[in-house]
């Protein structure tokens, strides 16, 4: 084994100083057209942070641009050859499944070792013949594609890191075979009008769509089964096309699942019909375990405008295009159909920084380099091991929910001298007796004149407590704009209130309304300040 000697600088002394001797091995991708890499300088560093000793084999970044230089400084060895590399690593991160190796003439599965854990993207459901042969050399496999959706599991979510990536450049993709403008523009030569983008599923993939669709001006639609990613599609500032079914597509993990066949009709007259109308669309139904759905069929492309693009980033299942061409960019009836499968490894930097982060995070969960173990009793590492010690242990077994407790079972103990006594009805009618006398009294003792000013003062108080009380606190704020109009009448009153006997109390309760009215229209005045100074760029 070839080993480029790491140049001496602080990072690789410190790497050595806490390495414990598991060794991660980063193989150059051999997939046609990958330009991905399982780590990057940066997230290599992270790697020796947790102690493990990390090896790169020769121009394993160089698609990526990352040389072997960069890993050097980042503290790396540069290794010459695969099986070098997967011969000297106890932990291999990869980004594609292993792949017929061109240079070795072997299947990069048969360099498995049984002490061997391999970390990358398998798709075993897609894939059993090569579990199978992954499982007969032994060692460990964690699928990187069967990470759980669940909120602990999102920072090792490759699927959702790759998904976001492929959403923005699948814009950028049909921008670039597009021939007008995103956005809509009067000029003295003419008017352009805005592009009009529909995109289909509204997973990770469809919001980074519509996010980067609306950054460049297009305005854009958008549809999937799950109703509740509705108010997401919105807050984006797109339209959501919605059918008027009471059954709703979510499915386990945050996937759509199958709907019915009235569902799919309605959906499809509702794709028709947009298809004449708008000029790129955009689709990414996926579900998982199955052939990608079919959602535009070959007569909506024909109806498209010529100079349409579809984009199909379901193109590796198969396709939601009816004429799709997996890994091909192809013009039917005057309308580009984008099938390409590496939207993500067009983007190879960033791609690779993501995936490495994803991979740092998986690393961690299992203990780092000093506490490294495949813990099969935590959910997440259960559901991504899909080979344990040479043992296919995919699917994983389905969790179920707890079953809650009935609160019936429990009132049920509740026994009857436990219950507190009821208090006699007439003692219900005690305060409002009370009360009703009291005005008696007022109205036959009082003098006139109070009894108009109580009467003002009542009805001032119940109108002040249904105006403030009633509203919503969200509209605290605007309505401080309009108490400062009632807050300037208590201040002319307080005013008028005032005398030369400074120590009368008429003069006291004027001077206390004249301060505290200023005072509610000055914050008021701030307030409202405050709050249109957010409106100003």
């Amino acid at each position: 084994m070839t080993i480029a000697a790491p140049q001496e600088n602080p990072v690789t002394k410190s790497a050595e100083s806490v390495s414990t001797g598991l060794t991660v091995g980063i193989p150059k991708e051999v997939f046609a057209g990958e330009r991905r890499v399982a780590a990057t300088p940066d997230t290599a560093r992270k790697l020796q942070k947790l102690g493990f000793k990390v090896l790169v084999e020769t121009q394993a970044g160089a698609e990526a641009n990352f040389t072997d230089s960069a890993y050097e400084a980042a503290g790396c060895g540069v290794v010459a050859d695969a099986a070098s590399l997967w011969s000297a690593a106890d932990v291999v991160l990869k980004v594609r499944s292993p792949q017929w190796h061109p240079d070795l003439d072997r299947h990069e599965a048969t360099l498995i070792q049984p002490s061997t854990t391999l970390a990358s993207f398998i798709w075993p459901a897609q894939n059993p013949e090569l579990l199978t042969q992954m499982a007969e050399q032994g060692g460990t496999v964690l699928a990187m594609d069967s990470v759980p959706r669940i909120s602990r599991a999102q920072k090792l979510d490759a699927l959702s890191s790759m998904a976001n990536i492929g959403g923005y450049r699948a814009v950028i993709e049909a921008a670039s075979h597009f021939g007008r403008c995103f956005t809509g523009q009067i000029t003295a030569a003419g008017k352009m009008p805005p592009a009009k983008v529909m995109v289909i599923g509204v997973g990770v993939a469809g919001l980074a769509a519509i996010g980067a669709a609306k950054s460049l001006g297009a305005i854009v639609k958008a549809f999937d089964t799950r109703l509740v990613v509705k108010e997401q599609v919105q807050s984006l500032g797109a339209e959501f096309l919605e059918l008027h079914f009471e059954e709703d597509g979510s499915g386990e993990g945050g996937y759509a699942k199958v709907m019915s066949q009235a569902f799919i009709a309605a959906e499809m007259a509702l794709f028709a019909q947009q298809a004449k109308d708008v000029d790129i669309i955009i689709t990414t139904a996926l579900i998982p375990g199955k052939p990608a759905p079919l959602l535009i069929t070959r007569e909506m492309v024909e109806s498209m405008k010529p100079g349409s693009v579809v984009v199909d980033l379901a193109a590796e299942q198969g396709g939601n295009c009816e004429v799709t061409q997996p890994g091909e960019v192809i013009t039917y009836n005057g309308v580009t159909i984008i099938g390409l499968t590496d939207l993500p490894s067009r983007m190879a930097a960033q791609a690779s920084q993501l995936y490495g982060n994803n991979l740092v995070h998986l690393l961690s969960d299992l203990g780092g380099a000093e506490g490294f173990a495949i813990d099969m009793e935590d959910q997440v590492i259960r559901a991504t091991t899909v080979i344990h010690n040479g043992q296919v242990t995919w699917p994983p077994p389905k969790v179920e929910a707890p079953t809650p407790t009935p609160r019936a079972s429990t009132a049920a103990t509740v026994t009857e001298e436990a219950l507190p006594a009821t208090k006699p009805w007439y003692t219900k009618l005690l305060w409002p007796t009370l009360i009703g006398l009291a005005c008696v009294a007022i109205g036959l003792w009082a003098p006139a004149s109070f009894m108009t000013h109580l009467t003002v003062f009542v009805l001032a108080s119940f109108l002040g407590w249904k105006v403030i009380w009633d509203v919503s606190p969200s509209l605290h704020t605007p309505l401080m704009s309009v108490t400062n109009a009632i807050s300037g009448i208590i201040i002319i009153g307080g005013m008028l209130q005032i005398s030369n006997n400074i120590l009368s109390p008429m003069t006291i309760l004027g001077a206390i309304a004249l301060f505290l009215g200023t005072v509610n229209i000055a914050g008021g005045f701030m307030v409202s300040q405050r709050m249109l100074n957010m409106f100003h760029k």
